[in-house]
C-alpha cells in the first residue's frame, strides 16, 4: 500500500489519478462516491492543508458537468432520422418530471450507435366540465397528448418545425402517448422572467416571439403558460406541450398578442387548406378541431392584412 501522505492523517492514502477522476466522473453524473471516497473527503473537510485540493476537485467537476443548454453535442439528423429513432430506439432509463400538470417522463432512448433522451406525454384525458383552481370552467374539457402531435405536423405544413420539436406517437410501460425528442435548454421562459435575463440579440429574439403569438393564436391553447417555452443556450426558442390546445373555438385567444409576422410564415399560412391538414393532423384532431384550425388562420390573415393596410408592410411583415 502506498505511503500515507502527510496531512491526511495516517488511515487515508492520497487519492491516485485514475481513482481521483472516477470519483470525480461519478459526482458529477450525479451518483455516489466510493466508501473509500466519502472518507477521504470527510477527513479533507478536517483538514485546511487540503483546502486547495477541494477547489480543484471542484474545479474539474464543473469543467466535467453538461451543461443543459449546450448544443454541441447534438446529433446532426434530419426530422425524418429523429422520427425513426424516437419511434425504434430502446428506452434504457427513465425519470418521471415533477414539471408541468401532466408530469411527463424523461426516458433516455439508445440504438446502440446514437444515445439521446426524450420526453413522453401518456395523457389522454376527457371530462364533460372541468373546474380549475382558480374558479374558471371548462366544458368538454380534453388534455391529450394527440395535440403534441397534431401540433409538430402543423408547425411542418407552416416551416416552423425549428421551433416545435419532432413528435411522434410510441407505445411505453403500458401506455401510448406522444414522444418527443429532448430539447438541450438552458432556461424556460418563466425563469428568464425571474433571472432578469435578457436576449443579447433583442431584434432576432422578438423577431422569434412573434412567430410564438401566431402558433399560440392558430392552435389555441388553454394552458399557454411560460414554462412551456423553451430556450437553449444560444438564445433559440422552442415551443412545446400543447396537450390542452386546440380547442373547437373559431375565436382568437388574444389577436392584441399578433404586433408582426414573418413575410414566409404568413404565405403559408394563406396556403393551408382544410384537406391538407386534415390529413396530416388525422387521427389526433377531429374534424370539428380541423374546421377551428382553419376558422383561426382565417382571422390570423385577416388581423395581419389589416395591420399592413393600417401601418404599412415594413412595420407588420419581416
Amino acid at each position: 500500500m502506498p505511503e500515507a501522505r502527510q496531512g491526511l492523517g495516517r488511515h487515508f492514502t492520497f487519492y491516485d489519478q485514475e481513482r481521483l477522476r472516477r470519483d470525480i466522473s461519478l459526482l458529477c453524473a450525479g451518483k455516489t462516491l466510493s466508501e473509500r471516497g466519502k472518507e477521504c473527503l470527510m477527513w479533507h473537510r478536517r483538514s485546511p492543508l487540503t483546502l486547495a485540493a477541494l477547489l480543484w476537485l471542484t474545479v474539474a467537476c464543473l469543467a466535467q458537468a453538461p451543461n443543459q443548454g449546450s448544443q454541441r453535442s447534438e446529433p446532426n439528423l434530419t426530422e425524418e432520422q429523429k422520427s425513426e429513432f424516437l419511434l425504434h430506439a430502446n428506452v434504457v432509463n427513465s425519470k418521471q418530471l415533477g414539471k408541468g400538470i401532466t408530469h411527463p417522463w424523461r426516458l433516455t432512448l439508445s440504438n446502440g450507435e446514437l444515445t439521446h433522451d426524450a420526453a413522453f406525454q401518456p395523457v389522454d384525458e376527457y371530462k364533460a366540465k372541468m373546474t380549475f383552481q382558480n374558479g374558471h370552467e371548462e366544458y368538454n374539457f380534453v388534455d391529450s397528448y394527440h395535440y403534441n402531435i397534431a401540433a409538430y405536423q402543423l408547425a411542418k405544413l407552416l416551416g416552423m418545425s425549428d421551433m416545435v420539436p419532432v413528435y411522434v406517437e410510441r407505445r411505453w410501460n403500458g401506455q401510448t402517448g406522444a414522444l418527443s425528442w429532448w430539447i438541450p435548454w438552458k432556461w424556460d421562459e418563466a425563469m428568464r422572467h425571474q433571472q432578469h435575463l435578457s436576449a443579447p440579440d433583442a431584434d432576432a429574439w422578438n423577431k422569434q416571439m412573434y412567430k410564438v403569438r401566431v402558433l399560440d393564436q392558430l392552435f389555441y391553447d388553454s394552458d399557454p403558460n411560460l414554462t412551456n417555452v423553451l430556450i437553449t443556450e444560444d438564445w433559440k426558442i422552442w415551443r412545446i406541450d400543447f396537450t390542452r390546445a386546440f380547442r373547437p373555438i373559431h375565436d382568437l385567444q388574444d389577436p392584441k398578442d399578433l404586433l408582426q409576422c414573418d413575410r414566409r410564415l404568413l404565405e403559408k399560412l394563406r396556403q393551408l387548406s382544410y384537406d391538407e391538414v386534415l390529413d396530416k393532423t388525422k387521427p389526433h384532431l377531429t374534424k370539428s378541431e380541423v374546421k377551428a384550425v382553419m376558422a383561426r388562420r382565417d382571422k390570423i390573415v385577416a388581423h395581419f392584412e389589416k395591420l399592413v393596410a393600417q401601418k404599412g408592410e415594413g412595420a407588420v411583415l419581416y
